[in-house]
């Protein structure tokens, strides 16, 4: 069963009433640590806490005043809160209050992803084990070169996200600080105190120094990785994509009742989903760019990193999310065609096993660069011919002169190539 794709968890991260719930956590947090240290009444304090709140209609109206949202955010909660209000955002600038609260979105938004990326290694680890000894051919610079598993395949995938989950735990981590510093970070205005305080609440760290801003190369690594988790998929999907050609077809996405591959050929079923992963992943990778790009500004803070923030870093969280469900329920759902794998390592008529025959002449005492030519000439009349490579082999009394034919029918022995597989999947810790 193919799932349709919905945002109830990542879409409720970027929301606007989300972010502005951080941002009025923050002020909360703030007006708290300051009771604490005695700047600020605790009457007021509870009535802060009790009354502040927003409502989304009211902070866009009073933005088309002010055109300045967190001027507008204050102003709708403190319509809510009256005089005690007087006592919010004492000493802060809008970025403590900004970049505290996208921090605590993107901690949000990883923690998705990389529950996300968890279940998929579940998936493909699971394939890896069904399929981990199943023959296909491996392919190296397009051309048949000697025989894998469709397990080990898998396998590789599996340690690729099992990567990919330690880049986003450490992408959560460096994002993971909030900063109460003023309007250029020397707290002139607030006591470190309350930063501390207001980071431990939101489950942030401080930063430890900063500008008017929480540094911009935490979110460029964010967005970075990102974009290597998005081209890790595009290297699986356009696997898939090449393995569903008509001339191979050893896998093939699932194909709803009713679903149309093309308007004009009634036959066709096309990868539509690992194509869709393939073009996202382009997306990600130039929003990574501009992440980048946003690393550099004037002095201790410009503007010019923000608009281009509010949409590349939800767009991103929310389009890496989308493809690593539409990629969890390809691979869920995808068919594998283990005798069409046996068909298509067949068609080079014996040929995989040239480098058997080069090594087993190498044992008999055959100098190596002379082993080659002899096994070359014979492959490439094989091919050429259209005759099987063992046969050719046979009649040439260079190399029987070496080998029996017992000897070299043992060369031809597929399960020579799966030998070392459980030695594999026991390192990459995938054994049953």
């Amino acid at each position: 069963m193919i799932e349709r794709y919905t945002l109830p968890e990542m879409g409720a991260v970027w929301n606007q009433k989300n972010r502005f719930q951080k941002m009025l956590d923050v002020e909360i947090y703030a007006c708290e640590a300051m009771v604490y240290l005695g700047l600020i009444p605790r009457e007021a304090f509870l009535e802060i806490k009790e009354k502040a709140g927003f409502e989304l209609e009211r902070i866009a109206e009073i933005e088309e005043i002010t055109r300045h949202d967190v001027i507008a955010f204050l102003t709708a909660v403190g319509e809510k809160v009256g005089d005690a209000s007087k006592y919010i955002h004492m000493g802060m600038t809008s970025s403590d209050v900004l970049d505290t609260g996208l921090s605590a979105q993107m901690k949000e938004a990883a923690e998705l992803l990389i529950a996300r990326l968890r279940k998929l290694r579940e998936v493909l680890a699971e394939k890896s084990r069904k399929y981990k000894y199943t023959l296909e051919v491996g392919r190296t610079h397009g051309i048949h070169a000697e025989p894998v598993t469709f397990g080990l395949k898998m396998a590789l995938w599996t340690m690729e996200v099992d990567r990919c989950i330690e880049r986003m735990i450490r992408a959560k981590e460096v994002i993971s600080v909030g900063k109460i510093s003023g309007a250029v970070g020397t707290f002139a205005n607030i006591d470190p105190r309350v930063e501390e305080h207001v980071c431990r609440q939101m489950g942030l760290k401080p930063a430890l120094v900063s500008t008017q801003i929480v540094q911009r190369d935490r979110h460029g690594e964010f967005v970075t990785t990102l974009a290597l988790i998005g081209s890790s998929l595009e290297k699986f999907a356009t696997e898939i994509r090449n393995l569903q050609r008509t001339d191979i077809l050893e896998v093939e996405e699932a194909f709803a009742k009713g679903q149309k591959g093309s308007s004009a050929m009634p036959h066709k079923r096309n990868p539509i989903t690992a194509e869709r992963i393939a073009g996202l992943s382009r997306v990600l990778r130039g929003n990574a760019l501009a992440a980048m790009e946003n690393i550099s500004l004037w002095h201790e803070r410009d503007l010019t990193h923000s608009s281009v923030e509010r949409v590349i870093i939800p767009d991103s969280c929310i389009l890496l999310d989308y493809m690593l469900h539409l990629f969890i329920n390809l691979m869920e759902n995808l068919n594998v065609y283990p005798e069409n794998m046996r068909a298509n390592m067949d068609k080079t008529l014996g040929l995989v096993f040239s480098q058997r025959v080069m090594l087993a002449l190498v044992d008999k005492g055959i100098l190596r660069e002379t082993a080659y030519e002899w096994v070359q000439r014979n492959a490439l009349h094989a091919w050429q011919t259209k005759t099987d490579f063992e046969y050719i082999v046979l009649q040439d009394k260079d190399i029987m002169t070496y080998l029996t034919k017992e000897e070299l029918d043992r060369l031809f022995d597929y399960e020579y190539h799966t030998k070392q597989i459980d030695y594999i999947f026991e390192r990459a810790g995938l054994s049953e």
